[in-house]
């Protein structure tokens, strides 16, 4: 049975007001080094943190070759972007190179993740786009490789696609995984795949620490800020370190590798708290040496007084 622990307490003046529950393992290629809270092999979905994943069929099919793509280009693909001027002109040039059209994404809209853009765009005028929504570039990805290999563009979100079992037979052989587990769709509409936490860190080790994908991890490092961008944790954790990269996914996941030690820390947050999430994610890089990232543990009123703290529970 699994057991989440307590990871953040919210103590305001001596009571604890508020708690949230999690996981946290660190883990290298072979077995895992410390964790919180009890998974017992209980399957999460990846969410978007299967993003990276994914894009490594980029570089297995040569189509960063094949379309001359920037590592800009290959940061859009794996990134879950904030809807910024950066991250709608990248997917406006990758789509254009690949000569495709906006009518063939099936992603969906969404307002901007990031604030001054929303705040923008409603102070223009203007309304969503499909290119405000942070799974754009990897749906641009998935139509690239489906027009490289004569696959239907159509229906490229099916799981008895072509493109999706080939999706499904990479992860499946970066995580290490032996048996099937639940599979369903993420927000933007396609197969995403469900598998122990242990599991995914082991994907992640498997693919930032191979030298034959040395171009994703150029492109996390190179442009942390259009893997995520304002405001998020990824950007905020790569932006501030010398040897990480980090992913962040819906359901209060975050994986983090160190690309010296090649050690991975994920995180999983029970009621996907955004905040709770960002500083486990920050204690434990200080904890464990990796990062000295600042992260705000007072709680304050809307006067600037301090009532209480922040407790991360590592």
């Amino acid at each position: 049975m699994n057991k989440p622990e307590v990871l953040v307490k919210y103590i305001r003046d001596g009571l604890i007001e508020q708690q949230h529950y999690g996981y946290l393992i660190v883990a290298d290629k072979h077995h895992i080094i410390d964790s919180n809270g009890e998974s017992d092999g209980y399957p999460f979905f990846l969410r978007s943190c299967a993003k990276p994943l994914q894009a490594s069929l980029l570089i297995d099919y040569g189509m960063d070759i094949r379309y001359d793509m920037s590592l800009q280009e290959i940061a859009l693909c794996c990134a879950s972007h904030a809807g910024e001027k950066i991250h709608v002109n990248t997917a406006k040039e990758l789509l254009k190179k690949i000569c495709l059209d906006e009518s063939y994404l099936k992603c969906g809209f969404h307002k901007p993740i990031s604030k001054t853009a929303k705040e923008e765009l409603l102070l223009n005028g203007g309304s969503e786009s499909i290119y405000h929504n942070n799974c754009i570039g990897k749906h641009i990805m998935m139509l690239a490789l489906c027009k490289m290999n004569g696959w239907n563009l159509e229906n490229y979100d099916e799981p008895s696609h072509p493109l999706q079992k080939e999706i499904k037979r990479k992860i499946y052989e970066l995580c290490g995984l032996k048996k099937d587990y639940p599979v369903t769709k993420d927000g933007c509409g396609v197969p995403i795949h469900s598998m122990p936490l242990e599991n995914m860190v082991k994907g992640y080790l498997n693919l930032f620490c191979n030298p034959k994908y040395d171009k994703i991890t150029q492109a996390f490092r190179s442009y942390p800020y259009i893997i995520g961008g304002e405001d998020r944790t990824d950007t905020k954790v790569m932006e501030n370190s010398a040897s990480l990269v980090a992913k962040v996914g819906a359901g209060g996941l975050c994986i983090v590798v160190n690309l010296e030690t090649e050690e991975g820390l994920i995180v999983k947050i029970s009621d996907c708290d955004m905040k709770a999430r960002e500083l486990v994610i920050l204690d434990s890089l200080k904890n464990l040496h990796w990062a000295n990232i600042e992260a705000e543990h007072n709680i304050k009123t809307l006067h600037g007084d301090v009532v209480g703290e922040i407790v991360t529970c590592l």
